[in-house]
């Protein structure tokens, strides 16, 4: 869980600098920061998915995953929570309860939470939470000038939610061969370089609905094992 613990400790850690520099940091600076930040998740996304052994298994995936998560409607779903949440929680409880729903939701409703605290969890490579950590951490410094204190609350949440995922992945890898493991991270890779593009402000891609790619990539590679189907 090393990787949840420290993208937790960068959101705290990011709170204190904001506010320390509470509306000195300036747009231009921020996104500067952001888009750097952007280029490394992208690096750390190729590397993931060039661990594949069979690029059918993660284009099939990519296919069935997008069209089982457009049925789905996962990015709607998630997005109608949070809104929802921010409504419920959020309204006419004060800055710090908005700051702690509203940081929470961008922080743990993604594919990069979920993808990082699986890799963390079956391989132990906890690289792409880390650099969940510094968009987390630059993002809390940014919430935190705006949106004041609250923000470092959202930890909890972060550290509860990813850390449960880890502590599962860790668990059920025993059911998993390195073939399963390298497509679904090769796979996942794929979605985090989406993120990328996310960030960087290429291209919107609803990441949320490509989730379920991470599951088909495991039973295809199941299947292509079974079937000792050779490419």
């Amino acid at each position: 869980m090393t990787g949840t613990i420290v993208n937790a400790a960068a959101i705290v850690a990011g709170t204190a600098i904001g506010l320390l520099f509470r509306k000195g940091i300036s747009e231009s600076a921020n996104q500067t920061v952001m888009n750097g930040i952007g280029l490394a998740v992208a690096l750390i996304g190729f590397k993931m998915a060039f661990k594949t052994e069979n690029e059918l298994i993660v284009i099939l995936s990519l296919v069935l995953g997008g069209i089982i998560g457009e049925i789905l409607d996962i990015e709607g779903w998630l997005g109608r929570i949070g809104t929802y949440l921010e409504t419920k929680i959020g309204a006419g409880e004060g800055e710090v309860a908005r700051a702690f729903v509203t940081t929470s939701l961008i922080y743990c409703v993604g594919a990069m939470a979920i993808m990082g605290a699986l890799e963390d969890g079956l391989t132990g490579n906890a690289t792409t939470l880390y650099a969940k950590s510094l968009l987390d951490g630059t993002s809390a410094v940014i919430f935190t000038s705006t949106m004041g204190f609250g923000v470092a609350f959202s930890a909890i949440p972060v550290l509860i939610y990813q850390g449960a995922i880890t502590l599962a992945a860790d668990f059920l890898k025993s059911l998993l061969n390195p073939g399963m493991i390298n497509e679904m991270t090769a796979t996942g890779g794929l979605l985090i370089v989406g993120i990328a593009s996310n960030v960087l402000g290429i291209k919107k891609i609803k990441v949320g609905n490509l989730l379920p790619a991470i599951l088909v990539a495991v039973f295809l590679s199941w299947l292509w094992q079974k079937l000792n189907i050779n490419i």
